[in-house]
């Protein structure tokens, strides 16, 4: 693994503090130039670079550095994995002007997938692990100068908050790549990185440490911290249950994933921590589409956050815009959108009801999508209006920015569609960078929907039917009431009901429930592909996916039609293949997750 050195200026806003930092953790720990002290040569000190004993010697400074790392992507590297959780699943399309337009092509056909296509991965994998390298030199800080400088209170919980953070990013990298290399503080100060393995601990012993590092945080964050944006006790409960969750289910390769893999004594664990958000502070927000409006974006629903600001709110050229979704705009709307991350048909039907329930078995036998002002016989789930842009209906609710079949960049390969929640409403203005359009939208890690939502699933798998349903109807009732605010002109194409009884008899029953109420409420937020890897069913749900997606249409533009040449395999395509550059970087280090050459 390439060593990561801190080279770049960065700004992590928090909502309270920081205000008037316009660079933080500016740490290169440079041997200097290279120069000799022969009298040959001129010794010149390094000019915009921190030395690394003074830089190690302000342990809040580092921890902040360490937090910057949150939203320091770019959609070649995005930390929010949206071409990873959407685009690799069966919810969204790529988007752009083709199939060569960037290169996450082969995420979303997984046919063409190889150690070095798409080579965004090698970004994505670098950047992640110089975010674990800013946590451990963090650590490091704290415990050589964290109690003289800052007392042994705030030490503690600044510990606390910089293994949240390691344990966050370490997540992600075993989201992806299953077998990564274990990179601490003890490697670090040992400089033993480049003799560290992949394959030196199982996926569940990866886990593990991922899980002890949230357990520290837990037991020594508060439940509110005094500035906003920072890791706390409940953020850390949430995402214990999200680990515990996913080890429930399976190591994620399909042979040993699934129904029959599941562990009764982790989903106990997930219902203890997600009780702890359940009783905190946090809670629904009444209107589903506030949920994705920056107005809103600190509320009750949001259990942690990666903050985005606009120059705006801290004076600087372009603030801390959230790049990660930079090519996430719609066509024609933003001045510079390019209609990346478009939901696909298969994702529109989904929402389809009959007397107010999904039509589970025959949603996707017909293509169908609403048109406004010509309400017809099928009804919409009103979330649909929130999450995906339609022609003819508002753009994010503005009928000034009312959607045409123009506003779609490659309709013969993408379709009309666009996604809606990473985006604020157009007529807030936009932080703009020719070529590149970037949105002060707030990145969710956990919204408290999302972690009831995992509440109910370890409730079904562990006998609790009643429970569970009380909460989807929950958020169900929520959605009903979640019309007249933002999409009133569909009113008339809106039905949704609550569940009776009847569909939670068997778990079987109730667990599709679940798994069609995650799709629904958290459509186009990074979590799908995720989710059906945990459940063990990528391979049948992708592959039958691709199969009748080629036949997408649109008032008459056929599109979409390269999934002809898209296959999902099992013990393979579960996980993405390590980078080729990391995985010659060092010969021999590092072993190739199975099915990849």
């Amino acid at each position: 693994m390439r060593n990561c050195k801190y080279k770049k200026v960065m700004n992590y806003k928090l909502s309270n503090i920081f205000k008037n930092v316009v660079a933080l953790g500016v740490f290169a720990f440079s041997a200097g130039l290279l120069l000799t002290s022969c009298d040959d040569f001129i010794e010149v000190e390094p000019r915009g670079v921190i030395n690394e004993g003074l830089a190690m010697s302000q342990p809040d400074e580092m921890v902040t550095a360490a937090y910057a790392k949150l939203g320091d992507d770019w959609y070649t590297y995005p930390f929010n994995l949206w071409p990873y959780a959407d685009v690799s699943s069966d919810d969204a399309l790529k988007g752009g002007s083709g199939t060569t337009d960037t290169n996450y092509h082969s995420v979303e056909v997984w046919s063409t997938l190889t150690a070095s296509t798409p080579d965004h991965m090698d970004e994505l994998w670098y950047h992640l692990y110089c975010s674990v390298s800013r946590c451990n030199r963090a650590l490091v800080s704290l415990a050589e100068y964290g109690e003289d400088k800052l007392g042994a209170e705030t030490t503690k919980i600044r510990e606390g908050e910089v293994r949240f953070l390691r344990a966050h990013f370490y997540f992600k990298l075993i989201q992806l790549w299953n077998q990564v290399p274990w990179i601490d503080e003890e490697v670090y100060k040992a400089h033993s990185e480049e003799q560290t393995p992949n394959n030196a601990f199982t996926h569940e012993e990866l886990m593990d440490k991922v899980i002890a590092d949230f357990e520290a945080a837990y037991k020594v964050l508060p439940e509110k911290m005094n500035d906003g944006g920072r890791a706390n006790k409940i953020a850390a409960a949430a995402y214990l249950a999200k680990c515990y969750l996913t080890l429930a289910w399976g190591n994620g390769y399909e042979s040993e994933t699934g129904v029959s893999h599941i562990n009764q004594q982790y989903m106990q664990k997930v219902l203890e921590y997600t009780n702890v958000v359940k009783n905190s502070s946090y809670g629904y927000l009444e209107d589903y589409g506030d949920i994705f409006l920056p107005e809103y974006k600190n509320s009750k629903e949001s259990v942690f956050a990666v903050q985005h600001s606009d120059y705006k709110d801290d004076n600087t050229r372009f603030g801390r815009a959230n790049w990660s979704n930079m090519l996430n705009g719609c066509w024609g709307i933003w001045s510079c959108g390019w209609d990346f991350h478009k939901p696909s048909q298969n994702l529109v039907n989904a929402f389809k009801t009959k007397d107010g329930l999904p039509m589970f078995n025959d949603y996707n036998k017909t293509i169908d999508y609403p048109i406004n002002g010509v309400p017809t016989d099928q009804k919409w789930d009103p979330r649909l209006f929130h999450t995906v842009g339609m022609p003819t209906f508002p753009y994010k609710y503005e009928v000034a920015y009312t959607m045409t079949k123009d506003n779609s960049r490659t309709p013969n390969t993408y379709g009309y569609y666009a996604s809606l929640k990473e985006v604020p409403q157009r007529s807030k203005g936009e932080t703009f960078d020719n070529p590149w359009q970037a949105f002060a939208m707030n990145d969710y890690v956990f919204r408290y929907t999302d972690v009831m939502l995992m509440r109910a699933e370890a409730l079904i798998e562990t006998g609790g039917l009643e429970e569970a349903r009380n909460i989807i109807n929950d958020i169900r009732l929520r959605a009903k009431n979640s019309v007249a605010k933002h999409i009133g002109y569909a009113a008339n194409q809106c039905d949704i009901a609550l569940y009776p009884n009847s569909y939670f008899q068997t778990k079987e029953q109730a667990r599709q429930c679940l798994q069609w109420e995650r799709r629904l409420e958290l459509a186009m937020e990074n979590h799908r592909f995720f989710d059906l890897r945990r459940w063990g069913i990528a391979s049948k749900t992708l592959n039958s996916f691709f199969e009748t997606e080629q036949n997408s249409e649109y008032d008459g533009q056929t599109y979409a039609q390269y999934y002809r040449d898209a296959h999902f395999t099992t013990g393979k395509n579960e996980y993405w293949p390590l980078p080729y550059i990391q995985l010659y970087y060092v010969p021999g280090l590092y072993t190739q997750n199975k099915g990849y050459n």
